[in-house]
């Protein structure tokens, strides 16, 4: 039944746009140009920003930065109790989401879906966003140039939702860890 419903759902949602814009006596072809055309214009503007990130997100991959300021921060999140192996997930996510995709698919296969690290990565990559490409790609469409303060609001939620994660994980999941 979910596949002939998949199948037919594109198709009804097209004719009850042209029969909606028959009714209402809309030029639906000029409707339907004008608004591709705000589409182009709105992907011409984001595209230096997302070219941007993007090279930004390259150079930081490419080099040990990552590494170096894992081996950083060690320290502390050992002090905290957050798993070695999901420390490059946490670092990725907020910068790239094929990367953390990546990182998590890893992650599973070597440990497990089942395990408490691919549980923890499950949950990092499904209650998290990537903050710098939404930014870049939603700031840049509208033109903003000034979105200091929304990073600093949305990196300390993402803090704050990593040590959320981890405590709920220790209790819900794995309660003698």
């Amino acid at each position: 039944m979910l596949d002939i419903i998949s199948l037919g759902i594109v198709p009804f949602l097209v004719i009850v746009i042209v029969v909606h814009g028959y009714l209402k006596k809309v030029d639906i072809y000029d409707a339907f140009t004008e608004g591709a055309f705000e589409g182009l214009k709105t992907a011409f503007k984001i595209i230096p920003n997302l070219i941007a990130i993007f090279i930004a997100i390259g150079i930081f991959r490419s080099s040990e930065a990552l590494d170096m300021f894992i081996d950083l921060v060690r320290p502390i999140t050992h002090l905290l109790r957050i798993p070695e192996e999901i420390l490059p997930l946490i670092f990725i996510r907020p910068l790239s989401g094929s990367g953390a995709l990546g990182l998590v698919r890893d992650i599973i296969s070597h440990y497990g879906p089942d395990s408490l690290l691919g549980i923890t990565a499950s949950i990092l990559m499904g209650s998290s966003e990537t903050i710098f490409y939404t930014m870049a790609l939603y700031f840049g469409s509208i033109g903003v140039k000034d979105h200091g303060h929304t990073l600093r609001a949305a990196l300390l939620s993402y803090v704050v939702s990593i040590f959320i994660i981890m405590l709920l994980i220790r209790y819900l999941v794995c309660l003698d860890c």
